[in-house]
């Protein structure tokens, strides 16, 4: 499929997306994000494809949605297109591990798109932040939401009511982002970071990001129990018996995704 709003590769069982509208600094119009949602659901099809990246430029990872696109909508125009919902969220959604790799800035829908993935690898010059309050609206991609709880209610109330923005030590420190890399090093280390990942077993991967959301969204008594029921079911797998078998054997594994 032909892209204009951005780049999507494939290669050793890693997808890369790159978001691609340098004049406005990746910014989210309607075109980015259904390309972005047939690239996902793209790639999520593929059987070669075991982990996806998400990245942008060094200068931006993306600025937040497209204000003149987005300027003139009124309340029924945004409920009846179901704004946002409709094509953003698909990041969300993914059952394969996605990584941001974040450069620049992060910014409103930017930063949220990256919390939407399963981790963040930051660049140096990282910079994150939820400024929609600037211009008279709240966050409305799950800034509010999924800010707060990696990083807490204080500072996540700080950022969403002043616009600060936050620098990658920071997000480092508060728990945003997984680790910091040197700018020019992020895109090859999400790589690196993402092959790492295709080469384990596709189910277990899989499995293991799903135990881990579902600790955002349950009590710890039900987050155990769905956790042991997922870990018994992967001893129906042969990835599971070779793995095991390799250990034991001190050889490496050769795992088939099955």
């Amino acid at each position: 499929m032909a892209y204009e709003t951005l780049i999507a590769d494939a290669e050793d069982g890693v997808a890369l997306i790159t978001l691609n509208r340098p004049d406005a600094l990746n910014a989210f119009n309607n075109q980015l994000m259904d390309e972005l949602t047939a690239a996902l659901d793209r790639f999520e099809a593929d059987e070669s494809v075991g982990c996806i990246v998400i990245t942008g430029s060094k200068k931006a990872f993306a600025a937040g949605a497209d204000i003149k696109e987005m300027r003139e909508l009124s309340y029924m125009d945004a409920y009846y297109t179901d704004f946002i919902t409709r094509n953003w969220e698909r990041a969300s959604r993914t059952r394969k591990p996605l990584i941001a790799a974040v450069s620049g800035y992060a910014l409103g829908g930017g930063c949220e798109l990256a919390m939407m993935c399963d981790f963040i690898l930051a660049a140096d010059n990282a910079k994150f932040g939820q400024p929609e309050i600037t211009i008279g609206v709240s966050p409305g991609a799950g800034g509010t939401q999924r800010l707060t709880r990696f990083v807490g209610k204080s500072k996540a109330m700080e950022m969403c009511l002043t616009g600060r923005m936050m620098d990658a030590e920071e997000a480092e420190r508060c728990g945003l982002v997984s680790r910091i890399v040197p700018v020019d090093e992020l895109v090859d280390e999400a790589k690196s970071v993402a092959k790492k990942i295709a080469a384990l077993p596709r189910a277990t991967a899989m499995m293991t990001k799903e135990m881990v959301n579902v600790a955002y969204e349950t009590p710890l008594s039900h987050g155990i129990m769905f956790e042991r029921r997922l870990f018994h079911s992967l001893f129906a797998t042969e990835d599971q018996k070779e793995g095991m078998e390799a250990f034991v054997e001190k050889r490496t594994p050769h795992f088939n995704n099955r």
